[in-house]
């Protein structure tokens, strides 16, 4: 995947330039993960950049800085960073790009008490492609059930999504890459599917969606958010997916072996096929019909070929 970098990065309210944002190597970040953040797409449409759904990636970008105690600590509101991400947009001339906002804790002492440590706030844009590549995301990825399992309940939050979270990702993701995978998927402490190592997980069988519950370790996904409303949109009578019904259930790990289609979703993914789950075929060993029409209602609205009925796109 071809990565540009943007030429500015947001820093605690000023703009240095890429190669200048760094932090010290004492930051408690470095040293305990102390970071939370958010991915989020901006889209060229036929009426100009657009982010996806930037209200409500700010608003979990400041759950997550709730729930591990940093709020208190940030100098900006929700409806002022969401104007610091647009202006980072503009000021580096981007038509589409990801983007990264963070905060994390600097440098005031080398303990794991994270109180003494400032609060610091970054935003960063870069222009990129397809996360699983383009044939994947025509045609299917190849996936294993990691032996890593994600966290159990009480140990560390899954609704925030967290730095350190992604030490468990990383994991799943380098295993399933030196295994010859694409991509694996976790499960929970219980045994059922979880989510992908940062993707969350739609199973279609005989005209049922699944997805699996907030319950079992996963990342309350904006994106799979928004597939749960397109399946309410297009099940609904002559739609594109009149008949089929989703649910929100738990999943065994052998529904996929005997599954029509599976597919990821999330930021970076966006939806992207499943066509192999441990070197099973899944469905007839390629992209699904319905994944397909979920990737092309998803790719109009985000192009501004198909109206925005829920109020996605946030204009730049």
């Amino acid at each position: 995947m071809a990565v540009k970098n943007g030429d500015f990065v947001w820093f605690n309210g000023d703009y240095v330039p890429w190669d200048a944002a760094k932090i010290h190597v004492a930051s408690h970040v470095i040293h305990y993960g102390t970071c939370v953040f958010e991915g989020i797409r901006c889209y060229a449409t036929e009426d100009g950049p657009a982010v996806f759904r930037l209200p409500e990636h700010v608003d979990r970008l400041f759950n997550s800085a709730k729930i591990y105690r940093m709020a208190d600590e940030l100098k900006w509101t929700r409806e002022e960073f969401v104007e610091i991400i647009l202006e980072t947009i503009r000021k580096n001339c981007h038509k589409a790009c990801y983007i990264r906002p963070l905060f994390v804790r600097g440098y005031a002492s080398l303990g794991v008490n994270p109180f003494p440590c400032p609060v610091e706030g970054y935003v960063l844009t870069q222009e990129w492609g397809d996360y699983l590549g383009k044939e994947a995301v025509e045609h299917g990825a190849s996936v294993k059930i990691s032996t890593w399992q994600r966290f159990a309940p009480n140990t560390l939050p899954a609704m925030a999504k967290a730095g350190a979270n992604y030490m468990n990702s990383q994991l799943i993701n380098m295993e399933a890459k030196l295994d010859g995978y694409d991509e694996g998927i976790a499960l929970d402490v219980a045994g059922y599917i979880s989510e992908g190592s940062g993707e969350n997980i739609f199973v279609i069988r005989n005209k049922k969606i699944y997805t699996p519950p907030l319950g079992s370790s996963v990342l309350p996904g904006i994106t799979r958010n928004s597939i749960i409303d397109l399946i309410r949109d297009l099940t609904q009578a002559g739609r594109a997916l009149e008949g089929y019904v989703l649910e929100e259930h738990i999943i065994p790990r052998e529904m996929l072996y005997i599954a029509d289609e599976i597919f990821f979703c999330g930021t970076a993914a966006e939806i992207t096929p499943i066509r192999q789950v441990d070197k099973m075929d899944i469905g007839t060993g390629t992209r699904g019909p319905a994944t397909k029409i979920l990737q092309d209602e998803f790719r109009a609205v985000m192009a501004s070929k198909a109206a925005d009925r829920h109020g996605w796109l946030t204009f730049v």
